[in-house]
């Protein structure tokens, strides 16, 4: 068994006050009520990467007001798009003093700011548009759940597949019965294509200078306090524990939306690392297969859910078992959902296409008439789907009732291997019943953002 890593605990009474208020006190302002012709403004926090086209893409459909990046670089070029946008290193800074301003924002930090900008936002009636995975740990998925629905926002996680006219026709004939009942699930991936373990599975020694474009302080946020390099930014930051959430976090929310949607996978009963590479306390395995189970969702039966990512040490790719492919040639990454009638197998990150196994029982098939409406697919479809929710319209798909429920379980995957074993879960008591995990479902955060 993985050596468990040390317990650091936090007052989950006290999170959401401290994450709400953090650095500041404010007077809460309702959020407002968008006819068809008003205008809508957007402040984009992190705007360089994925976050510029997240920004760009709202900017389509409103104003934008302010941007915020701790990197110069990103926020100096993007203040060159919107240049009557207000610059901010700092989101609570921005907050503080746009927050009767800003109707709606866009997220799109590292993975372990999501959700101490998101509470935040929501806290103050902001819409929110947030990377996935929604967050870094179990426990703020499920705040950021509460929280949207208690100040009643619109948002959306940027699981761009769900735009997809093909996954959105996939779950249609899923739940049509075409495959019969479904009982195992097999989700893998080509990540990790960034640095970590095994050849990195600890900090670097050297302490460079810090360049004088990044405010380090702020990129570290929450996370513990350590040395600037650029082991950790930019984009490295996924393979490390302390900032990243891994392949599972990455791209589970993509690859298994199909399956967590058509299935209305939700609170598993435990989940348990089968196989993976040597943990370390800094950056995550070098491959890794885990299996969830859930139980019968009204009609549908228990569920077995298998996750496989990375390379084993001979360099052969973690796959599920080859028979379940019907002689299709397997993917980088994919989905495989198996019923009792047959296999729907999708061979790419988003669900987006399809095809039922084995091909001559399914020759004559027809796809049952649609009842989820298309918007296009693509990511401005997304952030479209989310303005019209602002607008009154129907929720986003991957609203934060459906993301943060299903962020929960992908996450708990992670808890899995940091435990070393099977985590017998109580999802309503957010605990395991068998261990003590309560450091890994809920991180502590760095002194200066919980006060």
């Amino acid at each position: 068994m993985a050596k468990k890593f040390s317990k650091t605990y936090v007052s989950r009474r006290s999170f959401i006050g401290t994450a709400a208020a953090s650095a500041f006190t404010f007077n809460f302002f309702p959020k407002r009520v968008f006819g068809a012709n008003d205008r809508i403004a957007f402040a984009g926090i992190g705007v360089g990467g994925k976050g510029s086209g997240d920004i760009d893409q709202a900017g389509n459909l409103g104003d934008v007001v302010a941007l915020c990046d701790i990197d110069l670089t990103k926020l100096d070029a993007k203040g060159e798009k919107f240049a009557k946008a207000k610059k901010y290193k700092d989101f609570r800074k921005m907050l503080e003093e746009m927050h009767t301003e800003i109707d709606a924002v866009t997220i799109s930090t590292p993975d372990h700011m999501h959700a101490p900008a998101g509470l935040l936002a929501m806290s103050l009636g902001k819409h929110v548009y947030c990377q996935k995975p929604l967050t870094h740990s179990v426990y703020e998925a499920r705040r950021m759940g509460q929280v949207a629905r208690q100040y009643k926002v619109a948002t959306q996680m940027g699981n761009q597949g769900t735009a997809s006219d093909g996954l959105r026709r996939g779950v249609e004939v899923i739940q049509s019965g075409a495959i019969g009942a479904v009982r195992e699930v097999h989700v893998w991936t080509n990540r990790p294509v960034w640095p970590q373990a095994p050849s990195i599975t600890a900090r670097p020694n050297e302490t460079p200078a810090i360049p004088n474009h990044v405010d380090w302080h702020l990129f570290l946020g929450v996370a513990p306090d350590r040395p600037y390099h650029n082991a950790y930014h930019p984009f490295k930051w996924r393979g490390w524990w302390d900032f990243g959430t891994g392949a599972i976090g990455d791209m589970s929310c993509h690859t298994a939306n199909l399956a967590f949607m058509a299935l209305n996978l939700g609170h598993p009963l435990s989940v348990e690392a089968l196989d993976h590479g040597p943990i370390n306390e800094e950056t995550f395995p070098a491959w890794a297969t885990t299996k969830t189970e859930f139980g019968a969702r009204g009609a549908m039966p228990p569920l077995s859910y298998y996750w496989y990512e990375g390379k084993f040490p001979d360099g052969k790719k973690n796959l599920p078992p080859m028979d379940l492919f019907h002689g299709e040639k397997p993917t980088n990454s994919g989905s495989i959902i198996v019923g009792d009638k047959g296999i729907l197998y999708s061979p790419n990150d988003y669900g987006s296409s399809w095809k039922l196994l084995p091909g001559d029982d399914f020759k004559d098939y027809e796809a049952p008439d649609a009842w989820i409406p298309r918007i296009g697919g693509g990511d401005q479809a997304m952030k479209n789907e989310w303005v019209e929710a602002m607008r009154g319209g129907k929720p986003a798909l991957s609203n934060f009732d459906y993301a943060s429920q299903m962020t929960e379980s992908i996450l708990l995957g992670n808890a899995a291997l940091k435990a070393g074993g099977r985590i017998e879960w109580d999802s309503t008591r957010l605990q395991a019943k068998n261990m003590d995990i309560s450091d890994i479902i809920q991180r502590e955060y760095r002194p200066g953002w919980m006060a």
